[in-house]
This record gives structure tokens, C-alpha cells and sequence, in this order.
């Protein structure tokens, strides 16, 4: 029989695949001898089984009775007792954090009679007691029954007709519990479960069922958390903070997740539970006031934050409850961050000792580096200031205001920027989280879900604006002085100061681009922190990384940003506009002396384009891809030239007669798979030779070019030798040297590599078309057409446009990286589709070991770094 629970003694951090994250650090926390409530964890192994069995696993019922009578005999009450009653927590807890998620129930064990004895543990403290059973049946109703929760808030906001939560009494707890007792028969037909153990059973299913909840599933994409991990369940004898003035509940950090500075930070809140500071119910004060309300408590605090910073080496999240002056730690894992704090904490960690650079280089990402090449708002610009709020994550956003995740999300699917308001988020705002700029809030601090979720995604976030007055029902918000702004006035956020704005405020350069850009003070404590970990990812880093640039600008951005040279110029860029008509007059062309004519015209066109990219790229490769478009993009549109010589009759025009017929002769109904890349040069006498010739002319006439030039949609070697012989021909004639390839595009050219290599000089892997021909799908139709329902039923993780699919698509790279190289050694290996830029598809092209990735100018600085966490985070059995 499989072992599914462990008592928090028995686990360690190591353990978060089976006891989740929450799990294992608590035991790891209970190893070091803080102060953790005694308990237990259900192992993600029963979560697993219980989704795919739709019960609890047989033996789990005993195994959970035996550690819960262990626990009972330990803390010398039990589960419930109706005069000095066990409660207990349960809450989930995931391998990855995924704050606000899943399901959590505290105070389980109340009922009508153990409320009672709860009121005598707690030395006659009725609005205590009252308090935590009005808790229990709002958070069972809401997550274990599926009650509407906006059922039991009306009901409360009707009690407190204004007051503070504070200044609510005994009896009002009490009139509430029966008012949520009515709410749950009404809702359910069935009578709140008085049963302790029926409650903890019950929660425990409804944990494990949450793992597949919209918000839960929305969350993992986002996030690209596997689906078939499942949660762990947390049960925990509780602690109170709501027990009165001398106790009270909050979350700290070791460090600023905002900045990364060193110092106090978190936010605590008296007489309270947890939920209420994530929640945002009621403003939290800072954490450094409770040391003035209790300093040993304080104390104890700080050094228990020392210890876990120093034990996980890394910035710690810390959740803690003050019980009647006693100090507990309810939970530890390594905090969330904002993408400038990740990179300020790695390089303070290396300063200090804990970790080295190598590990420094792991602790960031380049998804990181890219948020802080976003720009940021113009210091200089004139605006107009409604507020300030908390700084909870940086950024600088800018929309339109909505009230509602519902209405954030249809406003983006049509385009609009918009920034979602609310009071306080709560888990089901996330889809509206997602879709927004940024988030502004009126209630909550740096730890509320608001916060919390945003700092994760790298979305900006504005808490606790506390002067404004919030309307979700009216669509509006109320700054001081009667500013009014209403849904779809535009207003921007600093995530950064916590500043809102009415109207859009500029944004200029992040100092992080600046730098690339070769800028050289380092002035900057974010640039130095960058330059830090950049400057070892690029010393540790075996591939190379490449630029994909169709002109002189971008190739010598692209070499600031730290290019070592181009690996896809794609020419068919260069024949648009004006010069769309002379590739028409060659495609068109009736006889020899035509088609002759409009080459001379492009030869001199294309040699200055090379020259100006090949004396920005002077001394560095250049891959060279000789013309690839569908041959419509050249073609005048065969409907509207139809219409046209339709309506004219007889007095249309001959050239428009002549070219109606060129175009009905060469109309294709998949202009993808026709006449394009190869077979366009093999069809069309002279344009390859055209183009080779001016890459020649160019190199020549660039001191240190060095031209690699790259055949398109190759799918037999035929193709490419035909090609390879007139180019060296060429070459040869006007004495220059070059490399001669392909473009790995078409399965059967990557399951024929080995015959292709004995022509080619170096393979480039073109995965959108790659993609698309591997999976046939046309990716100008399907993304919008099925997409997001692949998406939502898992087919997906993520869009295999988006990143590499390793299944497929990257077996075929592999089978064409080892069959060519058996062929020639030698082989160039690299990658010059969109995914040459996305961090998950460098690290398989590191680990499959191609030799380079090429990526968009901007994309370069996180291919840098993706390519030296590669080589630190791969197994000996990723680099085969």
C-alpha cells in the first residue's frame, strides 16, 4: 500500500513533487526547529489518484485517521471536542506556487457546540469564537459547496451598515453565522455539516477537485506549469490572530520582492486572519510597526527570517500568525519576484558568498531581462497625479480603465489596452489580470493577491490606492479633489512609484536598453546587476547567437545588442515597395529580353543593400536566405484584376488584359506550398544568379565580409546541387568565397539530411515553416481560428509556434543535426525561425547541439542569457 500522508516531521524541502511546495517547507521548517502548529500533508500522489479515480484512493481514509489521532494525542484535545476543540486547517499546496489558486479552509472542526468550548480556550473571548465560525461556514460554503461567495459578503456588508470589521461585536458574529447557515440550506437544500470530520473529509476532496478549476487551469498556462503534477493538502492544527489586539497575522520578506533591496518588508495586521491580508479587506500596516506593538515577538521574527534566507539561499516569502504573543510560522517558500529584484538579488547573493555566478545566472530568466527592456514613463513629461499607491510591481502601463476581469478581457481580445480596477482582486479576476496592462487596487499591500499574482506574472501593479473611492457597480473610481474617471478613460500606472495618472504619460527607454545600446555608465545599481550576470552568461554560453536583419539599421542594432552576426537576411523584404514592380516585371515576363531587363535593374539594387549590411556586420557572418515569398505577394491580386478587366469590357487596357492571363496562369490555391523559395529560382532563368552575383559584388567590395548564402525550401538534394553549382560558379568568377546552404523548412528535407549535407555547407532550421508543414498547419488561419480551443482542452500547453515542440518538430531537428553531421563533420548548424528567440526553444537547441540561434535585434540579450543558463542547467544526457 503506497504511503499518502506525512506528519511534518517526517518530509524536507526536497520532497515538493510529493508533499508540494507549501508541504515540504513546512517540514523543512519543523526540521530546523521554528515554531510550526503541528500537522500532516496528503501527498500530490492521492491528488493524482483522486482525479483520475474521482474518489479519495483506497487506505487514504485510515492513513489520514491514524496521523489525525496522532496529531489529536499530540496537541491534547481533539478534532472538534465540543469543550476544548481541536481546529484545523486544511489548504492545498502545488510543486510551483500558484498563490490564490486553490482551495483553503480554516477553522475546521466548529459546529453549534464547539464553538463554545472554543469561546473557554480562549478565555471567554466570544467575538473571537463567533468570528472564526462565521469564517468557516463563508470559506466551506464558498469553496467546498460552489455557494456564490458575493451571497455571504452582501450579508456581511448588510451587518456592518458602514462599521470596521473591528468594530463589530459578539453578537453580530453570532446573528451572521445563522444568516450563513440560511445561505447554505437555501443554496445547497441541505444544513451546514456539523460533522468535523465530514468537514476535514469534504475539504480535502474539494482541494484536490480545485487542481482543475478554471482560475487553476488559466493560471498554469500562464505560468507553464505542468497539468498532471496535481496539489498537495496541507492540514494544520490552527493558530489565531484574531484572538484580539495582542495577536494578528502577516506576511513578511527577507527582501524587497519589488526591489530587491535588503531591509524589512511585509505588511502585518491585527486581529486578523490570514486570508484578510491577502485578501486586502483592510489596509495592513508595515511590518516594521510590530515592533513597537510587540518587540520580542519582532525580534524572534527577524532572527527566524535570517535563518531562512540563509538556509534557502535565496529571498524568502514568510507567512506568520502572533497568537496571544506567540509567534508561528505557517509557511516559507521562495518568494516571487519582480523581474529588477531577481536580477539585484542574484548578484547580492554572489556578493555575499551564499551562491556563486553560476548560480547567480540561474536565479534570473530571460523572460526577466525582456520586462526590463519594457520602457518606462518620461520623468520629464507633463502629467496630471490623482493618486499614489503601493509600488507593488514595476512597470509602466497604460488603458483604459475597466471595473470588471470580464469586461479586461473582451476589450483586449479587440485590441485595447486597458487597466483593470478594482477594490481588491481576488482569484477569479485572474483572466482579467492576464488580458490588462497593469492593475490598480483601492484596498491591499505589497502581499495581496493583487500583488502577489502580478509581481509573478511581471505585470504592473498599483495596491492601496486608499483615496480612491471604487464604484465596480457604477463602472467608476473617485480620486481627490472630484476627479471622476469613468470605464474607458484612459489613466496610467507607475508600478514603480505607485503613481497613477489621468490620461496616457509618455514612456522613453528602459536604462537596461540603453545599455545594450552600448551606453557606458553603469552608474545604474539594476545595469551593474545586468552587466553582472550578462557578462557570465556570455563567458559560460556555448552557442552563438545571431541576428535575423533585413537591413543596414537593424544589423548594426542587432551588433549592439550583442549579435555575432546575421543568420537569416531574408531578401524578398528588399523587393517591396517601389521596387514590388520590377519583380512583377520579372515574374511576368514574356520573353528573355524582358526577364534580362528587370534583372539588371535589381542587381545593382540588391549589391547596396548588401553592402550596407555587410559593412555593419563587417568581419561577423551573414546568412544570406536568397528569395522566399509566396509568389502572390509579388502578383497583383488576381479577384480585384478580374473586376477590373470585367468592367472595363472592351475598352480595358491590353498590358491589364496581358497581365489578368500571366496571373490566371501562375494563381495558386495554396500559394504556401507552390511556386516559392527553390522552385522559384529553378523556374525563373537568371534571379538566383541575379542575387548571388550581387551578394558577391558586395563582399568584394566590404573589407572583412564574410557572406554565407542560404537556399531556400530545399527538399531534395537535386534541388540544392542544381543551385550550390551556379552560385560557385559565380563566386568563382568574381573571386570571393562563400558558404553555400539550406534551410532546413520541409520534413523531407530533415529526414533526407544526410544526403542533403553532402551538397550543403551548414544547415539553418526555418521552424515556422518547419511548424507549420509538421503539423500542416497554415499559421496565418489557425491561430485565430482553433488556437485558444486547443488551449483550453490541453492539446496545447503553449502554441507550438510560440515554443519549439520538442515531440515533433524537434525530433525532426535532431534527426537532421545527427544525420548531418555523419555526413559532414563539419556541419554549421543553426536556427532562424521566431522560436530562435524564446527561451525554452534555446535550450533545446543547445542541448540538440546546433551551433547558433538567430532571433529579432531585441530578442538578442535574452538569447544571451538563455544561452548560458543552458549549459548550467543541462544533464549530461540533454547535451547527447
Amino acid at each position: 500500500m503506497p504511503k499518502y500522508v506525512y506528519d511534518f516531521t517526517e518530509g524536507n524541502k526536497d520532497l515538493k513533487d510529493l508533499l508540494g511546495g507549501k508541504g515540504a517547507n513546512l517540514a523543512e521548517m519543523t526540521n530546523l526547529g521554528l515554531p510550526v502548529p503541528p500537522g500532516f500533508t496528503i501527498t500530490t500522489d492521492a491528488c493524482r489518484r483522486f482525479l483520475e479515480d474521482g474518489g479519495l484512493p483506497e487506505g487514504l481514509d485510515e492513513e489520514i485517521s491514524r496521523h489525525l489521532t496522532a496529531l489529536e494525542g499530540r496537541m491534547g484535545r481533539r478534532l472538534g471536542q465540543a469543550d476544548d476543540p481541536l481546529l484545523v486547517s486544511v489548504r492545498s499546496g502545488a510543486k510551483f506556487s500558484m498563490p490564490g489558486m486553490m482551495e483553503t479552509v480554516l477553522n475546521i472542526g466548529l459546529n453549534d457546540q464547539s464553538v463554545h468550548g472554543l469561546v473557554k480556550q480562549a478565555g471567554g473571548n466570544e467575538r473571537f469564537a463567533w468570528d472564526s465560525y462565521r469564517r468557516l461556514i463563508q470559506m466551506f460554503g464558498k469553496t467546498v459547496q460552489g455557494i456564490d461567495g458575493e451571497l455571504f459578503d452582501e450579508a456581511l456588508e448588510e451587518l456592518k451598515h458602514g462599521r470596521d470589521d473591528l468594530e463589530l461585536e459578539a453578537a453580530d458574529f453570532q446573528r451572521l453565522v445563522e444568516t450563513y447557515k440560511g445561505i447554505v440550506r437555501e443554496q445547497t437544500g441541505q444544513d451546514f455539516p456539523a460533522d468535523p470530520h465530514d468537514q476535514m473529509r469534504m475539504a480535502v476532496m474539494a482541494v484536490f477537485e480545485s487542481w482543475n478549476a478554471p482560475r487553476a487551469i488559466l493560471y498554469r498556462r500562464q505560468e507553464r506549469i505542468p497539468a498532471d503534477l496535481g496539489t498537495a493538502v496541507n492540514v494544520c492544527s490552527m493558530v489565531f490572530g484574531n484572538c484580539g489586539m495582542d495577536s494578528g497575522t502577516g506576511v513578511a520578506f527577507t527582501r524587497d520582492p519589488g526591489s530587491g533591496h535588503q531591509g524589512v518588508y511585509g505588511d502585518y495586521l491585527q486581529n486578523a486572519q490570514g486570508e484578510d491580508v491577502v485578501a486586502g479587506i483592510r489596509n495592513t500596516m508595515p511590518l516594521q510597526d510590530l515592533e513597537r506593538l510587540d518587540k520580542p515577538v519582532y525580534d524572534e521574527l527577524m532572527k527566524i527570517m535570517e535563518t531562512l534566507e540563509n538556509h534557502y539561499r535565496d529571498l524568502c516569502d514568510i507567512e506568520f500568525t502572533v497568537e496571544r504573543g506567540k509567534l508561528w510560522m505557517l509557511q516559507t517558500r521562495v518568494g516571487k519576484r519582480t523581474a529588477g529584484a531577481a536580477f539585484r538579488i542574484a548578484v547580492q547573493l554572489a556578493d555575499q558568498g551564499l551562491i556563486d555566478l553560476d548560480e547567480a545566472v540561474t536565479r534570473v530568466s530571460g523572460a526577466q531581462l525582456a520586462q526590463l527592456m519594457f520602457p518606462r514613463f518620461d520623468g520629464d513629461a507633463k502629467t496630471s497625479k490623482i493618486t499614489t499607491g503601493m509600488n507593488a510591481s514595476p512597470g509602466a502601463a497604460v488603458g483604459k480603465a475597466v471595473f470588471s476581469s470580464e469586461r479586461a478581457v473582451e476589450l483586449a481580445a479587440a485590441g485595447e489596452d486597458v487597466i483593470l480596477v478594482r477594490r481588491e482582486t481576488n482569484p477569479d479576476d485572474l483572466a482579467g489580470m492576464i488580458a490588462a496592462q497593469g492593475v490598480l487596487t483601492s484596498r491591499g499591500g505589497k502581499t495581496s493577491h493583487a500583488a502577489v499574482v502580478a509581481r509573478g506574472m511581471g505585470k504592473t501593479c498599483v495596491c492601496g490606492a486608499e483615496e480612491l473611492e471604487v464604484s465596480t457597480k457604477e463602472r467608476r473610481f473617485t480620486a481627490p479633489g472630484g476627479v471622476v474617471v469613468s470605464e474607458g478613460d484612459v489613466i496610467s500606472i507607475d508600478g514603480s512609484s505607485g503613481a497613477v495618472y489621468l490620461g496616457e504619460v509618455p514612456v522613453v527607454p528602459s536604462p537596461v536598453v540603453e545599455y545594450f545600446e552600448g551606453a557606458t555608465d553603469q552608474d545604474d545599481e539594476l545595469v551593474r546587476a545586468v552587466h553582472r550576470i550578462m557578462t557570465h552568461a556570455d563567458a559560460t554560453r556555448r552557442l552563438k547567437v545571431r541576428a535575423n536583419a533585413d537591413n543596414a539599421e537593424d544589423a548594426a542594432r542587432a551588433r549592439r545588442f550583442g549579435a555575432e552576426g546575421i543568420g537569416l537576411c531574408r531578401t524578398e523584404h528588399m523587393f517591396l515597395g517601389d521596387r514590388r514592380q520590377l519583380v512583377e516585371d520579372l515574374v511576368l515576363a514574356s520573353s528573355k529580353e524582358e526577364r534580362d531587363q528587370a534583372l539588371a535593374a535589381l542587381e545593382p539594387l540588391q549589391k547596396a543593400d548588401f553592402v550596407e549590411i555587410f559593412q555593419a556586420m563587417a568581419g561577423l557572418p551573414v546568412t544570406i536566405r536568397l528569395i522566399d515569398p509566396p509568389l502572390h505577394e509579388f502578383l497583383p491580386d488576381y479577384t480585384e484584376l478580374s473586376v477590373k478587366v470585367a468592367l472595363a469590357g472592351d475598352r480595358a487596357e491590353e498590358k491589364d488584359r496581358r497581365v489578368l492571363a500571366a496571373v490566371k496562369r501562375l494563381h495558386e490555391q495554396n500559394p504556401m506550398l507552390g511556386l516559392r523559395g527553390v522552385r522559384l529560382g529553378l523556374v525563373i532563368p537568371g534571379l538566383f544568379a541575379m542575387q548571388v552575383r550581387a551578394i558577391a559584388e558586395a563582399a568584394k567590395a566590404v573589407e572583412g565580409a564574410r557572406a554565407e548564402i542560404m537556399i531556400p525550401l530545399v527538399g531534395a538534394v537535386q534541388e540544392l546541387e542544381y543551385v550550390k553549382d551556379e552560385a560557385q560558379r559565380i563566386l568563382a568568377e568574381v573571386g570571393v568565397e562563400a558558404l553555400v546552404g539550406t534551410m532546413i523548412e520541409v520534413p523531407r528535407a530533415a529526414l533526407t539530411a544526410g544526403q542533403i549535407a553532402e551538397a550543403a555547407e551548414f544547415f539553418s532550421f526555418g521552424t515556422n515553416d518547419l511548424t507549420q508543414m509538421t503539423w500542416g498547419f497554415s499559421r496565418d488561419d489557425v491561430e485565430a481560428a482553433f488556437f485558444s480551443k486547443y488551449l483550453e482542452l490541453g492539446v496545447f500547453g503553449v502554441s507550438p509556434f510560440e515554443s519549439l515542440d520538442r515531440d515533433g518538430v524537434g525530433r525532426l531537428v535532431r534527426i537532421a543535426a545527427e544525420e548531418g553531421r555523419a555526413t559532414r563533420p563539419d556541419l554549421k548548424l543553426g536556427i532562424c525561425g521566431e522560436h530562435g528567440g524564446d527561451p525554452d526553444s534555446i535550450h533545446f537547441c543547445h542541448q540538440a547541439g546546433l551551433d547558433y540561434v538567430s532571433c529579432s535585434p531585441f530578442r538578442i540579450p535574452v538569447a544571451r542569457l538563455e544561452a548560458g543558463r543552458a549549459v548550467l542547467t543541462s544533464t549530461d544526457s540533454d547535451t547527447r
